[in-house]
């Protein structure tokens, strides 16, 4: 006597075995969500993500507003992080997105400046080139409008006072 699952039954089965095998090969990267990660304006950036940075390819998340690239991870993106106020941090624009540079122990953290809400990206020191993944992930960043951007110090001398 042979038993004979229905089709449904079939298709479940099969789909089921396909989603194991796939996340079996890249699992989830876990992370925690911003404090401002449910922000709309996170929305159009997110979808605007590429595939892959410089030879990293784009992993599944685990929380909201959340990228991640390379296995393992060697670039991680958060939006909806505090905005940063004024700062004497290092700033650089790239592709019309300002981000404020902070150096950490072996990885480099990116803040956009002057768009709500931010997004944060930090990356592994000498894993991927800075410039190809700022230049790749500004074009995304930019679907946040800008509000403001950074100073030097000589526009600040220069800026009218009140």
């Amino acid at each position: 006597m042979r038993f004979l699952a229905s089709p449904a039954v079939r298709c479940t089965s099969i789909a089921a075995a396909a989603l194991l095998a796939l996340t079996a090969c890249a699992p989830s990267v876990t992370m925690t969500e911003a404090k401002d990660a449910n922000n709309p304006a996170c929305a159009p950036m997110m979808v605007a993500l590429p595939d892959s940075l410089a030879d990293a390819k784009r992993r599944t998340t685990t929380a909201q507003a959340t990228a991640a690239w390379g296995d393992p991870s060697v670039v991680v993106l958060r939006c909806g992080v505090t905005v940063p106020g004024p700062t004497t941090d290092k700033c650089v624009t790239v592709n019309g997105v300002d981000w404020v540079i902070k150096e950490g122990d072996g990885s480099w953290t990116f803040t956009t400046y002057g768009r709500t809400p931010a997004t944060e990206l930090i990356m592994e020191e000498n894993k991927v080139p800075s410039d190809t993944v700022l230049t790749q992930i500004s074009a995304a960043a930019s679907k946040i409008p800008a509000k403001g951007g950074c100073v030097g110090l000589d526009d600040a001398k220069t800026a009218p006072a009140g």
